[in-house]
């Protein structure tokens, strides 16, 4: 996990200093008045600010996996500390502090929708079918954003 932050913040820095570069390059095109080099250079321009754009948006999602990643890992622990306490494991108040704090976890509403499926005792197949109903539903506008 450590690694991959290592590697998000690179990624980051990368993003954020070609896109910074590209603007640069799109400002200086306006002072160039041969058309046939301008027409070239614009072309590329538009080329590598599209792969850009493209691998900023793989990248959200390796972002988002990690994230979740990082949630597994400490829900995990979570529960390790739990099972290995014969005064935690039977105890129902400490069990509904970790379902309280996994819930809390989520960012996305259709992941909540998902966990409470399966406390109600749903199928994983059922819970998941339920979060993609969810997403898939009437609930949003076209404009919402669902920021994770």
């Amino acid at each position: 996990m450590r690694e991959g932050e290592q590697s998000v913040t690179t990624l980051t820095e990368s993003f954020t200093s070609m896109v910074n570069n590209l603007s640069e390059i799109n400002k200086a095109l306006a002072d160039i008045d041969d058309s046939s080099a301008k027409d070239k250079i614009l072309h590329h321009y538009k080329q590598t600010n599209e792969k850009v754009q493209s691998s900023i948006i793989a990248f959200q999602f390796y972002d988002r996996m990690q994230q979740c990643l990082q949630h597994v890992t400490e829900n995990l622990t979570g529960l390790s500390d739990i099972v290995d306490s014969p005064q935690l494991l039977y105890n129902p108040i400490e069990w509904g502090k970790l379902q309280d704090k996994i819930r809390k976890g989520y960012t996305m509403e259709s992941e909540k929708v998902m966990f409470d499926a399966i406390l109600q005792g749903k199928t994983i197949e059922h819970a998941m079918q339920l979060a993609a109903e969810h997403v898939n539903s009437n609930e949003y506008d076209d404009d919402d954003i669902e920021l994770f």
